[in-house]
């Protein structure tokens, strides 16, 4: 007789996720994905990188012994800097270092929630958001958002019904769609926070990821000295700009916030990898961040215009499209009633993969969205790759099964 496993209720039925259900179509010869949100490994400042793990691994010192909860000195340093420069004065003490900004929300919702609170997302929203909160039991309400971001008058009218706890938002190319919240509706947010006692959670891991446009400043920096600067907390993250691989992000908050999400910090993994600290901390005061980042944008923003022209080409004006102005995402629907689900398998059967829009959903799903990434793909994989795309379109709508 089998053993009887006695799982939390959260884990009983886990579903793990959509996004990464679809790997195992990687390794399909010729396969050409825009479904994983990465960015370019060739991108990656490995010259620059290699120079600070040489240098840190002259003198380790220190960073091969455990470190403060808060993060290693020097890394807290320059994350207050770079917080500075993107108009939200940070002093070091008011950060703390996480491994990536996913430990940041975990943190948060440990901090801030118990079964049954309240969390108000945008609908859609970063499925790995959505995952954390069903895991924590959090009752998930959902506002709408379109090119501009979310619809306020909706926003209001949940935040005084439902009181929330949390309000998660990826105002700068936020994932999955690449919009950005414009600067009046950012002040007009605000606003409606201040007569709330609900904390905003801004996750900004790609605002630096800008091609196109004008800079619009972080919900945080509008917030300084006004009345709602506590209730916001900044998240942001090396993993879309530097790498992955280091773990690397930051949270900026409230010290009685920061404070309880130490404790629980200490409970996850104690601190984050001290040396891959203090190798991002010397990568980060060389100066070779700000020297390779427009490179890194210039490139996305070369891949993104080129995947919006040839989906054009391909599909006129029977897909619709959110031309992002930085990031790494393009957001596309059907016309035509078209389901995205069920225009996966035919995408895969021709060699392409996407992410239905429904991964992004906690209620009221679009069928007819989807995402593409172009970050990981080359200049010949995009025209092939929407090629590709187009013609399992057609096949589907060719298929009275698929409508």
């Amino acid at each position: 007789m089998a053993f009887t496993f006695r799982f939390a209720d959260p884990f009983a039925q886990v579903q793990g996720s959509p996004i990464r259900e679809l790997f195992r179509y990687l390794s399909q010869p010729g396969m050409i994905s825009f479904a994983g949100g990465y960015p370019a490994p060739e991108l990656f400042d490995v010259t620059g990188l290699q120079a600070s793990f040489n240098a840190i691994t002259a003198a380790p010192g220190a960073t091969l012994s455990y470190g403060a909860t808060e993060g290693w000195p020097a890394l807290r340093e320059s994350f207050a800097r770079m917080s500075t420069a993107r108009a939200i004065p940070t002093q070091a003490e008011q950060l703390v270092v996480t491994s990536g900004s996913q430990q940041g929300f975990d943190l948060l919702l440990r901090a801030f929630i118990q079964p049954g609170d309240t969390v108000v997302v945008e609908r859609p929203t970063y499925p790995a958001a959505l995952q954390g909160l069903r895991l924590a039991g959090a009752r998930i309400v959902t506002v709408a958002s379109d090119a501009h971001g979310p619809d306020l008058t909706e926003m209001a009218t949940v935040l005084q019904q439902h009181h929330p706890k949390l309000l998660y938002l990826v105002p700068t190319f936020a994932n999955p769609t690449g919009a950005t919240m414009d600067l009046a509706r950012r002040h007009q947010l605000l606003t409606l926070l201040s007569d709330t006692s609900c904390v905003l959670i801004e996750d900004d891991p790609y605002g630096e990821l800008r091609f196109e446009g004008e800079q619009v400043p972080a919900l945080a920096a509008l917030a300084r000295d006004t009345r709602v600067a506590d209730q916001i907390v900044y998240l942001s993250s090396l993993s879309k700009t530097v790498a992955p691989g280091l773990r690397m992000g930051w949270m900026r908050a409230h010290p009685e916030i920061l404070r309880r999400c130490v404790l629980a910090k200490q409970v996850d993994d104690l601190c984050s990898a001290p040396y891959l600290q203090a190798v991002a901390a010397h990568y980060l005061d060389s100066g070779r961040y700000e020297a390779h980042l427009p490179a890194i944008a210039a490139s996305y923003g070369e891949r993104a215009r080129l995947m919006m022209a040839t989906l054009r080409q391909h599909f006129g004006d029977t897909l619709t499209l959110l031309a992002p102005e930085g990031g790494m995402f393009l957001w596309g629907r059907l016309q035509d009633d078209l389901d995205a689900t069920a225009l996966l398998p035919l995408a895969i059967e021709e060699n392409v993969m996407f992410v239905p829009g429904s991964a992004f959903y906690a209620a009221q799903p679009d069928p007819q969205a989807f995402r593409l990434s172009f970050t990981m793909s080359t200049t010949e994989q995009i025209v092939q790759g929407c090629e590709r795309l187009y013609r399992a379109a057609r096949r589907l709508r060719q298929t009275p099964s698929g409508l």
